[in-house]
C-alpha cells in the first residue's frame, strides 16, 4: 500500500507538470484524463451528446474536494475560488482567481464580466458551497450563482470508492487526496442534464430551489434546507463534544446514560430528542425528565431550554433529589414557582434563601434574584 501511494504521488507529479504545460484543448485534456485513470480515477459521463455547448454556466452538487478538476477533464470550464488564500496553491488546484475578496454582489459582478466575454470558457459553481457525501441529500443552493445568467445546466456528479468513505467531514482536500492515491480506484459518475431557463419574473432563490429539485430527483436524494453555515456549526458542536473530558454533569462522556433499549425502534427525531434532554438533565437534575422533552420539541435547542428553565419561563414540579430539596415552598403564580424551582438546588451564599413567600414585592424580587444568581453557579460548576 506504501509503494502504491509513492507510485501515485510520482504519477501525480507528472499530471500536474504535464497540466501546466500544455494549453487547454482537447488534447490536454485526453492525456490527463489517461494518466489519472493509470492513478485510479476513473471518469465517466452518461451522454456527451446532452452537453449544452452554448451553456455559460454549470451547476454541480458537491462530493469531494477535486470535483471541479474532474469536471475539468470532460469539458473546459473554470471554478472560481471562493475559499483560502489566493497564490500558488489555488492555481495549482485548478481554481480560478478573480481578486474579489469582498460580499457575494461583488463576485457576481466579476463573473458577470467575466461571462460576457464569449471567448472565456464557461463557469463551473457549486451552490451547496459545502461537500457532503452525496448519498442522503443536497444542501441547499445559495441563490447568487443564478444571479449571473438566466440559463443554467446542472451537472449531476455521484463518487464510488471501495472499503473507503468518499467525502469525510471536516478534512483536508490534502488528506482526501492523499486517500485518493491510497484506494485502489475512485469513480466519478458524470451526468449531464437538459438546460434550464429563469422563468419571467422569477427570482434568483426560486430559480435555485427549482434546479436544486431537478438535481436532487436526478440523484435519487432528498433538498434539504440545511445550509453549508448549518454543516459548519454542526462540525464545531461535534468537535467541541469530542475535545471534553467529562459531561457538564461532572461525569465522563462514556459514563453519560445511553438511550433506553426502547427507543431502538424509535424514530430518529425522539432517539435525538431524547438524548438532547439527556443533556439538559445533566446540567439540570431537578427538572422533570418529561418538561425538558417538551421544551426540546419546541426550542429543538440545548442551549435555549436550559434558558428557559433557569429564567423561569417554563413552569413545571422540581423533583426531590437531594434532602435540601424540601426548603421549597408552595406559590399559586409562575414568578413564586420560579422562585422555587431555582431554590431547590441553590448553594449556600452569604443570604439564605427565604423558605416563606415574601410580603413584599420588593423582597420577592430580591429573592428571585439571589436564587437565580446561586442557580447559575450551580450550573457553571
Amino acid at each position: 500500500g506504501l509503494c502504491l501511494l509513492v507510485l501515485r504521488l510520482f504519477i501525480g507529479l507528472h499530471v500536474f507538470l504535464v497540466s501546466c504545460a500544455l494549453p487547454d484543448s482537447v488534447l490536454r485534456r485526453f492525456i490527463v484524463r489517461v494518466m489519472c485513470t493509470v492513478l485510479g480515477l476513473f471518469v465517466r459521463q452518461s451522454d456527451p451528446r446532452l452537453r449544452d455547448a452554448s451553456a455559460r454556466v454549470f451547476i454541480a452538487n458537491h462530493v469531494t474536494q477535486f470535483d471541479h478538476n474532474v469536471i475539468s477533464l470532460l469539458t473546459s470550464c473554470n471554478t472560481p475560488a471562493l475559499n483560502g488564500a489566493p497564490g500558488f496553491i489555488c492555481w495549482s488546484r485548478g481554481f480560478m482567481e478573480l481578486g474579489v475578496t469582498g460580499s457575494h454582489a461583488e463576485l457576481v459582478d466579476s463573473l458577470k464580466v467575466y461571462s460576457s466575454h464569449r471567448g472565456n470558457p464557461p463557469l463551473l459553481l457549486f451552490p451547496e458551497e459545502a461537500a457532503t457525501n452525496g448519498r442522503a441529500g443536497l444542501l441547499r443552493f445559495s441563490s447568487w450563482p443564478f444571479s449571473i445568467l438566466d440559463v443554467v445546466q446542472p451537472v449531476a456528479l455521484q463518487v464510488q470508492r471501495p472499503l473507503i468513505t468518499v467525502s469525510v467531514a471536516d478534512s483536508s482536500w490534502i488528506t482526501e487526496l492523499l486517500w485518493t492515491f491510497f484506494v485502489p480506484f475512485t469513480v466519478y459518475q458524470v451526468r449531464w442534464m437538459p438546460s434550464v431557463p429563469r422563468r419571467a419574473e422569477e427570482l434568483s432563490e426560486d430559480f435555485a430551489l427549482r434546479v436544486q429539485e431537478l438535481l436532487a430527483m436526478e440523484l435519487g436524494v432528498v433538498s434539504t434546507r440545511l445550509t453549508a453555515a448549518d454543516k459548519a456549526e454542526h462540525m464545531k458542536r461535534l468537535r467541541h463534544t469530542s475535545l471534553l473530558p467529562f459531561a457538564p454533569g461532572g461525569q465522563p462522556l462514556a459514563a453519560r446514560p445511553r438511550t433506553p433499549s426502547s427507543l431502538a425502534g424509535a424514530a430518529p427525531e425522539d432517539v435525538r430528542i431524547t438524548a438532547m434532554a439527556q443533556r439538559v438533565k445533566e446540567v439540570l437534575p431537578h427538572v422533570p425528565l418529561e418538561v425538558i422533552r417538551i421544551d426540546l420539541t419546541q426550542t429543538d435547542c440545548v442551549d435555549t431550554t436550559i434558558a428557559n428553565l433557569l429564567e423561569g419561563r417554563v413552569p413545571f414540579c422540581p423533583e426531590r433529589t437531594e434532602p435540601g430539596a424540601d426548603l421549597l415552598a408552595p406559590s399559586t403564580s409562575q414568578a413564586a414557582a420560579a422562585s422555587g424551582i431555582q431554590g431547590s438546588v441553590a448553594v449556600p451564599s452569604a443570604k439564605p434563601a427565604t423558605k416563606q413567600f415574601a410580603k413584599s414585592p420588593v423582597e420577592r424580587h430580591l429573592s428571585l434574584q439571589e436564587r437565580k444568581r446561586a442557580l447559575y453557579d450551580y450550573a457553571r460548576r
